[in-house]
């Protein structure tokens, strides 16, 4: 049956790839996976039996298969060390060479823009946000690679979302570091949605397009404000074959790493890990001496570090009923900590959990301040 299975099923051979044979059956990925709280229909545990089963056609034309948030709760509690997401990741992959696409949100604007970087000759000028106050170069060792903050900014300004804020921030934090970054004009989306929703090609052709650019910009260092632009150029490039040969922070890191005492007025706070930043590359101490050197008392939520709960969503397709539910959980145990201020590292967190608060049946119940990390940071160094 192994043999006829290994011949016939594209499924059963990505899940030997991935190391998914491992798997023990204990159940415990499911018993922590955020979205088999919500939804009794999908389980990490029950996706790796199909694929093993070579049930191609169940998979691939599942909407369940985009549920899956790869936040990497599932491996960290998994005995056999099986990597969960890499599995959600191929499969998709195999989905979208078949044509099946997941159902996008926001009627396919942010998808829209990201795919036009990809186009070569395309000219932006992606810089407005920069002011008068905020010092750059052309030619510093640090490059700060923005992302897609302000285009989130313009989208989601009806939530309260200040994307500008944030990328002003950034460079604010830097310079008072002694730091005068670069930042490019022309720099591309990093690619993560595309590479997480399936869209391996388009990634990589961001990925090129990016590394072009970094290259020609003669930095030796990038810093970044958002996680998933931190992951996906420091491990998801090179993994594609596109290596950059700098070295990429998150600006946590960076903050945590230099010398500075901030006086923060904001009271006490408590913080919410980004998976990207955390699980995926176990960044969990610089945030919160990030934090301390502001000058704010740190509350943690129940769930924080290795445990943190997921904001609800990756990247920008199937958001449903049970996202909401989980992103409802997190406000309220947010909320619990009795802090002032929720403080988070990841723009499309803060988007999500803003997201979430708009419910008016929920009201106060769920209602918390929510700053981006760059920005208390930059407010504290004043």
């Amino acid at each position: 049956m192994t043999t006829q299975l290994k011949q016939e099923s594209t499924l059963f051979d990505i899940a030997r790839e991935v190391g998914t044979f491992r798997c023990l059956e204990c159940g415990k990925c499911t018993a922590v996976c955020p979205i088999s709280r919500y939804d009794s229909n999908f389980s990490p545990r029950r996706v790796v039996g199909q694929a093993f089963l070579g049930k191609n056609e169940d998979l691939l034309n599942s909407e369940r298969m985009w549920s899956c948030l790869t936040c990497l709760h599932c491996s960290e509690v998994c005995p056999a060390g099986v990597a969960y997401s890499d599995l959600t990741l191929a499969i998709r992959a195999e989905a979208m060479n078949l044509g099946t696409l997941p159902a996008c949100t926001h009627s396919q604007a942010i998808h829209t823009w990201v795919r036009m970087m990809m186009e070569p000759d395309i000219k932006q000028d992606r810089l407005g946000w920069l002011n008068d106050e905020l010092k750059v170069s052309d030619d510093s060792d640090t490059l700060y690679f923005v992302g897609c903050a302000p285009y989130y900014g313009a989208l989601f300004e009806p939530l309260g979302l200040d994307g500008a804020g944030i990328a002003q921030s950034t460079v604010k934090a830097l310079n008072k570091l002694g730091i005068e970054p670069q930042v490019l004009a022309d720099e591309r989306c990093c690619g993560h949605d595309l590479l997480w929703e399936g869209d391996r090609e388009g990634f990589e052709t961001l990925a090129k397009l990016n590394k072009t650019l970094i290259h020609e910009s003669g930095a030796k260092r990038i810093v970044t404000a958002c996680p998933e632009c931190a992951k996906a150029l420091k491990v998801d490039y090179p993994a594609h074959g596109v290596k950059l040969d700098v070295e990429v922070l998150h600006l946590s890191e960076l903050l945590a790493d230099e010398t500075w005492q901030g006086s923060s007025t904001n009271g006490s706070v408590t913080y919410h890990d980004p998976c990207r930043l955390g699980r995926h590359l176990g960044v969990y101490d610089a945030p919160r001496q990030t934090i301390e050197k502001s000058g704010l008392e740190l509350v943690e939520m129940q769930r924080h570090k290795q445990n943190s709960l997921c904001c609800g969503t990756s990247g920008w397709s199937s958001c449903g009923v049970a996202n909401k539910s989980i992103q409802v959980e997190r406000l309220r145990e947010a909320r619990a900590t009795g802090a002032e201020t929720l403080i988070t590292a990841c723009i499309k967190c803060q988007i999500h959990l803003r997201c979430a608060m708009q419910d008016k049946q929920l009201g106060d119940d769920i209602a918390i301040e929510i700053k981006d990390m760059a920005v208390i940071a930059a407010e504290a160094m004043d």
